[in-house]
């Protein structure tokens, strides 16, 4: 399970994410939705370590993504929307 409470995340002036509060079960399909800027990408770059929040907490299978960052994202599979696949 994913759980995300008060996410927050600033660059410089910008507030890229406020207050992003969510829960995301096991089994189940969860999207993050919003336009371009939202702070979709930036909440999901939190979620698995690249990013450190600002604000807030979240847990991967009960794991802090701030204390245990290396646990939590061995918990997950991400493809970043960056990543380049080739087949041959």
């Amino acid at each position: 399970m994913i759980e995300a409470a008060a996410l927050r995340k600033r660059f410089g002036p910008v507030e890229a994410v406020r207050d992003v509060t969510f829960r995301a079960n096991d089994g189940s399909i969860t999207g993050l939705l919003g336009p371009n800027g939202a702070g979709k990408s930036t909440t999901l770059r939190m979620l698995y370590g690249v990013l450190t929040p600002d604000g807030g907490s979240a847990r991967i299978d009960g794991l802090d993504i701030r204390g245990e960052t290396s646990a939590a994202r061995a918990h997950l599979g991400v493809l970043p929307h960056a990543a380049v696949c080739t087949a041959t």
